[in-house]
């Protein structure tokens, strides 16, 4: 079975967009995945299209009318695919996550715009509501990019190494040891040794040391989740 991604947005023509090269690209030829794209103005109220309103107690800006997002997703056959809604205000996104959403039949995702969408479309849909970070976009779409490539890369056949993914940053709690390549000497800069040496156990473990090294440094947060995981094992 195909993997499924339905999009809901006011600018479907934004779609593929970047998902349209390189490995999510070439999936989406190969019918490793497909890709639906739904205009929200589409389900739009009046002569204008109308899809947000003022909100309710005041303040900037509008918002998504729940009248509208809930029949726009009505409209899409979502067959048990979880409707994630990317905001600020969600969960920050994981590579657990990614992958267990690709390891489903697919997702449907709701970008939203403007101040947002009405709270209770996404309580009676049972809506995911997830975050890139602590940052804020213009809306939904640029993080529904990255969402669908993080899943589309995991799907099988896609990454030219099954090794790939297990040893990528997440793959087993750590962020990924730094990587080099040809010329062994740049700039005055050498390819570590240990690199050079062809010894694979020796080379696993600095990598290993490497990576402990770096989460350590950059993302305290995750170095500390993954050394109670180790002391609980």
């Amino acid at each position: 079975m195909t993997w499924r991604a339905d999009i809901l947005t006011l600018f479907p023509d934004m779609f593929p967009g970047p998902l349209g090269f390189s490995l999510a690209g070439r999936a989406l030829e190969e019918g490793v995945w497909s890709l639906g794209v739904h205009d929200l103005r589409d389900f739009g109220r009046g002569r204008h299209r109308a899809v947000d309103d003022t909100p309710f107690g005041g303040g900037a800006g509008m918002v998504l009318r729940a009248d509208v997002v809930a029949e726009a997703l009505d409209s899409i056959e979502a067959d048990g695919r979880p409707v994630i809604y990317p905001t600020p205000r969600g969960a920050r996104l994981t590579q657990a996550q990614s992958r267990e959403f690709a390891s489903g039949d697919g997702v449907v995702v709701l970008c939203g715009r403007f101040e947002g969408v009405d709270e209770r479309v996404l309580e009676r849909r049972n809506v995911v509501q997830i975050s890139l970070g602590d940052f804020v976009l213009s809306g939904g779409e640029i993080p529904a990019y990255a969402l669908l490539d993080s899943c589309v890369r995991l799907l099988p056949g896609v990454m030219g190494s099954e090794l790939s993914d297990a040893e990528e940053s997440f793959g087993d709690g750590l962020l990924e040891y730094p990587h080099y390549t040809k010329p062994a000497s740049w700039d005055g800069m050498d390819v570590p040794d240990i690199l050079l040496s062809g010894h694979h156990a020796a080379i696993a473990a600095w990598r290993h040391e490497q990576a402990c090294l770096v989460t350590q440094a950059r993302r305290p947060d995750l170095w500390a989740a993954y050394a109670e995981a180790k002391t609980n094992r």
